[in-house]
C-alpha cells in the first residue's frame, strides 16, 4: 500500500474504544488528500466482531490479528504485531489515538523503525502534497505546526476531540484480511485491570456537559449549574480555576491540563474562553455559552449565546427544559 494509511483501531475485549472512530476520522481525511482510502488494523483474540464492525467504515480493508497472546494487552506483544503488520502494509503514515494505551506501546514500536512520533496532534491540513500536523506545546500557550521530512512509515497521534468520531465516514464493507503474526516470548504479566475511584469520571464519554468557570462566584452557586446538568441528563464539567480553588475535583477539569471531549451538547456557564480552556472542548457538536461579557471569547466559537447573569438565566432555562420534558 505504498503512500497509504493505516489506522490502529483500539479496543477492550472487543469493545471499541470511540476514540478510534476518530482516529479513522483523521486517516480518512488524510488519505483523501492523497486520493486514497486507509487500511485499519485490529489485534487481539477472538476480535472477529470488532473487525467486522469497522468493516462497514470506507476503508480500503481491515487488517486482523488473530493471536491468543493478544488477548489481554501487553506493550512488548502489541509492539510485535504492529511491527509485523507495519512492514506488512508499508504504510506512508500510522495514525492513532493518543490514548494511554498507545502511549505505552507506540513509542516501542516507533522505536524498532528508528523513527520519532509526531504526538498528541490536535489538527492537520494537507496541501500540494505536503501534510502538516499541528500539536500544543507550553500548556497550550503555543501551537507547533510539524512537517515530516523522514521516510516512511511516518507515526502520528490525535489528542481526543481532535476529530469526531461521527465524521468517520461508512461505506461499502471492506476486506477483512486475516494476517498471521510471530509475537514471540510476552516477557510482561498483566495484572487486573485499573480501576478508577469512585469519584472519577470519564467525561470524554458524555453526551452532554454543563461546564462553569469563574462567573459562577462561588462553591455554593454550582448548585445552579449542577440543576441545569441534571435536567438535561449531563455531566458537571468546570474550568481549571474551579478545580484549582478546589470547588470540583479534578477530575472535572476541561482544559489542556484537563479533560478533551467532545459532547453533543456543551453549555459553558461562565465561562471566558481562555485558549487553554478551548482547546479541550471546542470540537463539541453544539456549543452553547452563557456569559454577561458579550465580549468574551467563548462567544467566537459558540453556536447560540446567550448574553446575560448567568444567575437569573440559569434558573429560568432549568425550569423550562423540565416543562419540555413533563
Amino acid at each position: 500500500m505504498s503512500n497509504g494509511i493505516l489506522v490502529f483501531v483500539e479496543h477492550k475485549a472487543g469493545a471499541l474504544n470511540k476514540t478510534s472512530l476518530e482516529a479513522i476520522a483523521a486517516a480518512q481525511q488524510l488519505a483523501a488528500a492523497n486520493g486514497g482510502k486507509p487500511a485499519a488494523v485490529v489485534l487481539g483474540s477472538r476480535a472477529e466482531s470488532l473487525a467486522q464492525e469497522i468493516a462497514a467504515y470506507d476503508l480500503a480493508k481491515i487488517v486482523h490479528v488473530d493471536d491468543p497472546k493478544l488477548a489481554d494487552y501487553t506493550p512488548d506483544a502489541y509492539a510485535a504485531a504492529m511491527e509485523q503488520v507495519v512492514r506488512a502494509v508499508a504504510p506512508q503514515y500510522v495514525i492513532m489515538s493518543h490514548t494511554y494505551l498507545v502511549r505505552d506501546f507506540a513509542p516501542k514500536l516507533a522505536a524498532r523503525f528508528g523513527k520519532g512520533m509526531i504526538s498528541d496532534c490536535i489538527r492537520m491540513n494537507s496541501e500540494a502534497g505536503k501534510t502538516t500536523f499541528t500539536r500544543r506545546i507550553f500548556l497550550g500557550k503555543l501551537d507547533a505546526d510539524i512537517v515530516p521530512d523522514a521516510e516512511a512509515p511516518v507515526f502520528v497521534t490525535f489528542q481526543s476531540g481532535a476529530f469526531r468520531g461521527d465524521q468517520a465516514r461508512k461505506g461499502s464493507t471492506a476486506l477483512i484480511e486475516k494476517m498471521p503474526v510471530d509475537v514471540g516470548d510476552v516477557r510482561m504479566t498483566p495484572e487486573a485491570p485499573f480501576q478508577e475511584v469512585k469519584q472519577a469520571v470519564d467525561l470524554s464519554k458524555a453526551d452532554v456537559i454543563v461546564a462553569v468557570g469563574r462567573g459562577i462566584k462561588s462553591k455554593d452557586n454550582i448548585a445552579l449549574a449542577e440543576k441545569l446538568a441534571e435536567a438535561l441528563g449531563g455531566d458537571l464539567a468546570a474550568s481549571r480555576p474551579i478545580c484549582d480553588a478546589e470547588w470540583l475535583p479534578i477530575d472535572r477539569q476541561i482544559g489542556s491540563s484537563g479533560q478533551t471531549v467532545a459532547p453533543k451538547l456543551y453549555v459553558a456557564v461562565g465561562i471566558s474562553g481562555a485558549i487553554q480552556h478551548l482547546v479541550g472542548m471546542k470540537n463539541s457538536q453544539m456549543i452553547v455559552a452563557i456569559n454577561k461579557d458579550p465580549e468574551a471569547p467563548i462567544f467566537d466559537i459558540a453556536d447560540y449565546g446567550i448574553v446575560g447573569d448567568l444567575f437569573e438565566v440559569l434558573p429560568v432555562l432549568t425550569e423550562e427544559i423540565k416543562k419540555l420534558k413533563s
